[in-house]
Order: structure tokens, then sequence, then C-alpha cells
């Protein structure tokens, strides 16, 4: 039998030949390891074909619209990007600030709308807006104003275009081309239809108006940021700096002031709701129930109460469907769908400790609990009233990986799981919910995208992307390191997941170093059964064990698992990670005079908690773009579940890293973007002063005109060789 294994070994790998040595100059040089991945997936309205972005053979970043046309079974390219605008793209402060809250990077076309009747398609593009017939194959340039058109889309009837320009709402006639403003006020603090920098940033929100479905009305919400401090900022360049004035709202501070209104298309007559007495709330979702109501979702600003309300354009009165309480915060979601053949609608709720979906009637009276147990549900995915079934996806399986699943919308059958292969599914589903696109992955497989029938069959690939010769990945195939899962028990009680890498030529005998790669923050989960970042690889190939761990306040292990990190953050995310170096430190394989910590962003934040907090069990870490005092950061994310700093200051405090800076005993490298307008770079200068005032040594990288990403590959490849030589200095790995 051992022979038998031994030679099938060699079979596999003799298909593989072998391995080039993986470098940091691979990991972000074109193609991308990882193989083609499509991005903004859709099917057409009417079912005919699925479309994406891919990038070009000879420029990875600039993006043209394809299409697997499901008649024929084949790919081809829909919409060359070249044909619409060529050149150079000059892009607004506005649609930079959307680019980068959506993390998108690239040229062409970058986003796309589809006409109802799956015959046109809309592009905004270089500032203006191409409205493409696909039987003539031509482009209409619908605007060319020196403005910046943003937000733009299609009516659901087809008949208008709509976008936002300097601050204000816009309609386009497509039968006549007549253009006109709905909205006549947006200058200075005043925006119509726009998503406000917390809607953007922390809500997921990035629009602000909504089409009904009959095209007569757009329900908009108008921002008034002039109670918002405006704040001076500088952004350094390499050969200037440019001064930035930014509403920028800090916790504790002056919100927007904000109104939710309804015009009537036809007349341009606006209705506004009323939203109650306290001005001082969000509007996080806003969504049409039917063609004479409207449906919006109140959120108090210490986000413990949150309420479903319904708008009756009728009789111009609104009531709420049901409420949503918690004594720490209630969490966002998109679960919120309204039945076409009945009145009744779905809705997810944490109110049982774990994300699961519900069913009630319009009148707000619960009918059913449609899914339930100790694991929870991820996303509401598609309604096939027809059928009676509800998809979703979740973690019903394990909380490693992401599922696809169907329940029934009336009677007790049990859920039944769709997706097959074990890992993680991104799902996308045909408006009929017919079926379904794929996005998989797991520990061994990078991305693949799938076209499938709604019960799960395979139809076709879309993008395989298999490791075959000729794929960038094969040529490193023979040296790839898997890594190891397990679970930790914390002495509070809790189970504890994590994910090792043993290093390459792993010899038992022998004493490694440690790289340990941590986030921590709310809304995330390191430790999956997907392809991970491809830098964990590299230094698991270059002689370190690589271990992450999901601490408490980390996602999707409910609310229990969740809220310890009120009004505490800083301190049960490094009381875990303690325990897992606790972990590593027991294994005979672990040189455990020389651990190191690393993270970006919220981890960059535990990186300089484990450091100053727990630094007898840390040699060196590194800290990129770290939040160093919550009351920098803005009001929707921190007041969430730190308070408000006015009547919360002690756990601010407390939560900052400055009151245990002299805790530092290793080496510290701190990394930050000069032009980073999500985690301020006087994070950075503020740490920077404490650490020098005293005494304390340490290293610092800034990065001139860079945001919160650290994009381009020149900046990438600086950014990750410096990490790795950081750590080859003090964690003595001589490999």
């Amino acid at each position: 039998m051992k022979r038998m294994l031994l030679a099938l070994i060699g079979i596999i790998f003799s298909g593989v030949g072998s391995a080039k040595p993986l470098t940091i100059e691979r990991l972000f040089s074109d193609p991308a390891l990882k193989g083609s991945v499509p991005r903004a997936l859709e099917y057409s309205p009417d079912g005919r074909r699925v479309t994406f972005l891919k990038g070009r053979e000879d420029d990875y970043n600039r993006y043209d619209l394809w299409e697997y046309n499901i008649a024929d079974r084949q790919s081809r390219i829909l919409v060359n990007s070249d044909n619409l605008h060529s050149g150079a793209e000059t892009l607004s402060d506005e649609e930079k600030a959307r680019r980068e809250r959506q993390r998108l990077y690239g040229s062409g076309i970058m986003g796309y709308s589809w006409s109802e009747d799956g015959e046109s398609l809309l592009f905004p593009l270089a500032g203006d807006i191409f409205y493409y017939e696909l039987k003539t194959g031509s482009a209409q340039r619908l605007t060319e104003t020196e403005a910046f058109e943003t937000d733009v889309r299609v009516s659901p009837l087809g008949r208008q275009v709509s976008f936002i320009r300097e601050q204000d709402i816009f309609v386009v006639d497509l039968a006549s081309g007549a253009e006109r403003p709905l909205t006549t006020d947006g200058e200075g603090p005043i925006k119509n239809g726009m998503a406000e920098f917390v809607a953007q940033e922390e809500m997921g929100r990035m629009t602000g108006y909504w089409w009904s479905p009959d095209d007569r009305y757009i329900a908009f919400l108008q921002v008034d940021e002039s109670p918002v401090d405006e704040v001076t900022r500088s952004e350094i360049y390499a050969d200037r700096i440019d001064i930035i004035r930014q509403r920028y709202p800090a916790a504790g501070r002056a919100n927007v002031k904000i109104r939710l209104g309804v015009i009537e298309v036809e007349s341009g007559k606006t209705r506004w709701i009323n939203l109650g007495e306290t001005p001082d709330i969000y509007i996080p979702r806003v969504k049409w129930a039917r063609e004479d109501l409207l449906s919006f979702q109140w959120q108090s600003r210490d986000q413990q109460k949150l309420e479903l309300r319904l708008f009756d354009l009728k009789n111009g009165t609104s009531r709420v469907l049901l409420t949503e309480s918690s004594d720490t915060w209630v969490n966002l979601n998109d679960d919120l769908y309204f039945l076409k053949g009945s009145d009744q609608f779905i809705w997810s709720s944490e109110r049982d400790g774990y994300s699961h979906l519900y069913l009630y009637t319009l009148t707000g009276k619960l009918l059913k609990q449609l899914t339930s147990g100790d694991w929870v549900v991820d996303e509401l995915e598609a309604v096939d009233e027809k059928a009676g079934l509800v998809y979703f996806t979740g973690r019903k399986d394990t909380v490693l990986e992401r599922h696809l699943y169907a329940v029934p919308l009336q009677g007790e059958e049990e859920i039944q799981r769709l997706s097959k292969r074990p890992g993680m599914h991104r799902i996308k589903f045909a408006e009929d919910a017919s079926g379904y696109i794929d996005t998989f992955s797991n520990i061994d497989t990078p991305p693949q995208v799938s076209l499938h029938r709604s019960g799960g069959e395979r139809v076709t690939w879309l993008e395989e992307n298999a490791v075959v010769k000729g794929h960038p990945l094969h040529p490193y195939m023979s040296d790839w390191i898997f890594p190891e899962f397990g679970t930790i028990q914390a002495p509070q009680g809790h189970q504890l997941h994590y994910r090792l890498y043993k290093p390459a030529d792993f010899d038992a005998d022998k004493r490694y170093p440690v790289m340990v790669y941590v986030y921590g923050g709310p809304h995330a989960q390191v430790v999956t059964k997907n392809w991970d970042r491809e830098f964990n690889q590299y230094m698991a190939q270059q002689g370190y064990i690589v271990f992450s761990l999901d601490n408490r306040g980390s996602a999707n292990r409910g609310t229990a698992f969740e809220n310890p990190i009120f009004k505490n953050m800083g301190g049960p995310e490094v009381q875990d990670q303690i325990t897992g170096v606790k972990f590593l430190r027991s294994l005979p394989f672990v040189d455990k005079d020389n651990i190191g910590i690393y993270g970006h962003s919220y981890g960059g934040y535990m990186a300089l908690m484990s450091l100053f907090k727990a630094g007898e069990y840390f040699k060196a870490g590194v800290s990129g773009a770290p939040v160093t005092d919550w009351s920098l950061y803005d009001t929707h994310y921190t007041e969430r579940y730190m308070g408000n700093p006015n009547s919360d200051g002690d756990a601010y405090r407390a939560s900052s890293v400055f009151p245990y800076t002299e805790g530092l005993q290793g080496n510290l490298l701190v990394y930050h973007g000069m032009a980073d307008d999500n985690v301020l770079f006087t994070n950075t200068t503020q740490l920077i002063k404490q650490l020098q005032d005293k005494g304390l040594q340490f290293e610092l990288m800034t990065y001139p005109g860079k945001k919160h990403g650290l994009r381009g590959k020149k900046t990438r490849i600086h950014q990750y060789t410096l990490i790795k030589d950081f750590f080859d200095r003090h964690l003595g790995n001589g490999r």
C-alpha cells in the first residue's frame, strides 16, 4: 500500500514539475497567482446571458464587459470599453471617494446596469453616461458635461436613466433624450440622493435614492452636512501636500441631518416623510415594498434600537412594522424581502442569539421562524414564491465554511444543503431564482466561478480556473503548503478556531519562529476554509509558522461570542490572542521566544494592543494603518461598539493604545499611508509622539499619497518586503 501511495504522489507531482521559488514580487505581479476571477457577475433580466467584468490580457486592470451566452454556452466579450471611451479617465473627488469606499481599483468599465428587457446596458464611464444597445452594438452618449455623473441606473421599467450630478438628482428620458433635474437645492453642505460618509464606509449603503417599481416615484435622502465638524487634514504626496477640508463625523461629535422624501417624477413634487422628533438618527436602509408602500429602517444613534417602518403614499402616514432592540447593538443586514404574491415579508434577526430568517405579514405579525439553531444565516439569497422556497447562505454545517441552503416558505420540511464542495460559496441568483452563480474557493482551490440550476446541479463553468500547465499558480504548486485547522478551549469557557501553516520542509525536531496574522475586529472572520492570503503562504515557505485565531468579537459565531467587546475593545480580543500564543508555546516545534504579530487596520490596532498589554508574549510586531484612539474614528462604527465618548469616556480611554505603551518590550514597526481618509494618519502621528516622549524605540514607514489600502503593485511589494525583512531581523529566521 505504501509503495502504491508513493507512486501515486510521484505521478501527481510529475505533472507539476520543479517548483519555482515564490517571491514577494510574484505575489503582486500580473497575472494574479490565483488566476482569472471575473467580477460584477450578473444575470441579464431576460435570463439569456450572464455578464461579468474581466481584465485584459495586456492590462489586467482595464476591464471590459463579457458574457456567457446560456443558449450557445459560449463566453465572449460583449462590450469593449475602448468603444465607449479610451484614454485617461479623470475622476472627480466624489467618485474617487466612492471607489475607495467600494475598494474598486482599475479603469475601463467599472460598473454597469441592465435595462429591464435585457436589450440594453448602461455604463458610467469617464464621468459621463453611455447607453449601449446590444442589437446595434452602438452606444449613445447620454451626457457630455464637465460635471461628473455618479450613481447611474436605469429605471425599473426602462424608460428613464437617473444619476447624481453636482449633488442633485437628474433623469434622462430615453425616448426623447430630454434631461431634467428632480432636485435643485444641492450645493454646499446639502446633498440630494447621495450616501453620507458613514453610510458608505460603515453601513454598506452606497446610494441615497431608490426608484419605485412603476417608475412613478423616487425615494431619496437629503443630507445636510453643516452640523458635522469640518476638519483640516494634510494628504502628503511625494511632491506636494494637499490641504483637505473634510466633513468627518468623529465619535461623539455631530452627524449629518437627514431627511427622507419621495419625488413624483412627472411633476417633480416632493413629499417629506415624518421621521419623528429625534433628529439624531440613521436611515441605513430604504426599500420599496409595493408601488405605493415604501419601507425604511430607522436606527437610533446608539444603535440599540432598529425599527422597520412602512410609509403609505396613499394616505401619507408611516407605521412601525417591527422593532429590534439590544443592550449592546443591533447589527444591520440586507435580508429584507417583500413577497410579491402575498402581503408577507422575510426579515433577518439575531433575537435568539444567532442570525436567522423570520416570516411576517405586512401588518407586522410574526408567522413563523424559517431557520433556527446555534449557527448563523449569512445572507438571504433569493425567494422562489412559485416553488415556495427560500434560498440562503449560512454556516449550518461548520462556521469555517459558507454553504447554500434552501428552506420551504411554508410547512415544516428540513433545510436542504445545495452546495456540495467543502469551502466558501458566494452566491448570485437569477431574478426569477431559476439558477445561480457560485464563486467558490477552499484551502487548495483558488476561486472558481460556475453556473448552477436552482437545485444545485452545475450547468457549466464560467471560470474553472483549473491549476494546470499554463496557469499562473502551476509552477509553484509542488511546494504549496496547506494549513491545518483546530480549536482551543479558552479559560473563560468558549471555543476558539485557529488556522496554522507549518513551514516548508517541516521537521518536528526543529524550533520555528511564528508570525501571528491577526485582524480581530467585528464583522470579520479570518479563519475560514477558503483560498487564503498568499503572503501567509509566502511566509510559511520562508520558514515561519503562520498562525491565525478568531477571537471574541469576530463574526459568524452569534451575539454571545461577538458582544464581549461592547465598551471593551482591545480587552477580550487580546485575551483570546494570548490564549492562542500559549497554545503555540505548548507545541514542541515552536520557538516560543520568537513569536511576532502582524495586522492591518483593526489588525494594526490589535498588534499594538498585544505588544503593549502582553509584551512578554511577542518578540516583534508590525502594525499597519492602526486605530490608536477610538475617539478619532467615525460615529457609526465606533459608537456601535464603544458607546458615546461623551458618556463613556472611561471606556474610550481604556480601549486606546496610549495607556499601555510602556508595556512595549519587543520590536515594533508601524506603517501608514499619508493620505489615509479612513483611519486618519493622525492616529499614527499621535502614537509617534508618545513613543518618542517616553523614549521607546520603534521603526516607522510612511507611504506618501497612499490611502488606507496602500494600492499599487510597487507599494505592495515594498510593504510586504518591509514586513518580511523586519521579522527576519527580529525573530532570528536565518533561512
